[in-house]
């Protein structure tokens, strides 16, 4: 949906990020003494551009001060995916305001909600302060684009989040690909860029823990059946390995060379020497992570029932990918190729990707104490943050 005239400051963008709240449907009251503000750790962001062939020389901190109009290019693209990622969030997940199961959990979601919109706040200022009119026209467009119309940036934030088990999940594994994502851009060589990771990050911790900790009381409770939450586990690990983009990038590529974008512990492997393969950064990142869930699923199996005789698994990377090397291919959970015929596999998809038989039977179990409840904080009580929704 288009604005009628394109923001020539940030007082301009906030008025059209107000209309952008009522018509997604956000109420301003749910922000309780939440502060949306801009927020930059200048410390953290360093003054010396750390790799890449720029290495050595000092942090742009202007525009102007990037060498090359395709480096700017790519600063304007990283940024505006990351900030559309953060307002596709919220249209996904605000309806589930009205559904939650504790009062905790509607405080968590308004939270995350709010957090996120600080964060699309961060990178429309960026966008509208360092990049002139190519800036201010990608800043609106954070704000026409729309999950529910299926046109925001990438797959993963166009997808329907119809309950909390789907919550739980999206937070537990897509949010973490986000704190990758943030983490890349820490050492960017555009210092507000790399300046404004550092709150980003501190407040996505919570998001992480929002999935785990709901997962993880889902168990304790003992009303999802296992192999239900497992199929629902599958469906968002597979979403969020897809979100590292191709194996072999040539944009990942020359964002590295430019210095736009690093690895993840960037500061780590260039102190340990590790050298960089410039041809596999998508694939090496999603490998930490990787790494990572398994390592988060390990601990939630520590709260299974014992002897149920079921242990939670994260699915391989090369499971349900719709791009890179095994994109569109038929592979089982544990990465080896389904050799049967294509009606073959969707019978085998069914039996470890949420059916239509799944939702219906959630119906009935969400009229029962389906998660363990969770006290809020007198802190958390008295911040407002979702009271009133």
């Amino acid at each position: 949906m288009a604005m009628a005239e394109l923001p020539k400051t940030w007082e301009d963008w906030v008025a059209n990020f107000g209309e952008w709240q009522d018509r997604v449907g956000f109420d301003r009251e749910w922000l309780g003494d939440f502060d949306l503000s801009i927020l930059f750790d200048w410390d953290r962001a360093g003054d010396v551009i750390e790799f890449g062939d720029y290495a050595g020389r000092a942090k742009w901190e202007r525009a102007l001060q990037v060498p090359h109009q395709n480096i700017r290019d790519s600063l304007v693209a990283m940024i505006t995916v990351q900030g559309d990622t953060e307002f596709a969030s919220v249209e996904q997940q605000r309806h589930l305001l009205e559904t939650a199961p504790t009062d905790y959990d509607r405080y968590a979601a308004a939270r995350i909600m709010a957090e996120e919109q600080r964060h699309g706040w961060q990178m429309a200022y960026l966008l509208m302060t360092y990049f002139g009119q190519q800036g201010r026209r990608e800043a609106q467009k954070l704000l026409e684009r729309n999950a529910q119309d299926g046109d925001r940036l990438l797959g993963a934030f166009n997808r329907p989040m119809p309950h909390w088990l789907d919550f739980f999940n999206y937070t537990m594994f897509v949010d973490r690909d986000g704190k990758f994502q943030l983490g890349m851009l820490s050492t960017s060589a555009l210092k507000p860029l790399a300046a404004s990771m550092g709150p980003m990050l501190k407040e996505e911790s919570f998001h992480l823990g929002t999935g785990s900790n709901g997962l993880r009381r889902i168990i304790k409770a003992g009303v999802i059946p296992l192999d239900m939450l497992q199929r629902y586990m599958n469906k968002w690990v597979a979403t969020a390995h897809d979100l590292f983009g191709t194996d072999s990038s040539t944009s990942a590529h020359w964002a590295y060379v430019w210095g736009v974008k690093g690895r993840w512990d960037e500061r780590k492997k260039l102190e340990g020497g590790v050298d960089v393969d410039k041809e596999v950064l998508n694939e090496e990142s999603r490998g930490h992570y990787h790494d990572e869930i398994v390592r988060e699923v390990e601990k939630l199996n520590g709260y299974l029932p014992e002897g149920c005789g079921v242990k939670l698994y994260v699915p391989h990377e090369n499971f349900h990918r719709d791009i890179g090397a095994f994109g569109g291919k038929k592979c089982y959970t544990n990465g080896d190729l389904f050799e049967g015929t294509d009606e073959e596999y969707a019978d085998y998809l069914r039996t470890v990707l949420p059916t239509p038989e799944d939702e219906e039977a959630l119906k009935e179990l969400f009229k029962q104490q389906w998660i363990q409840d969770k006290p809020l904080t007198p802190r958390q009580l008295a911040s407002g943050i979702g009271a009133t929704a």
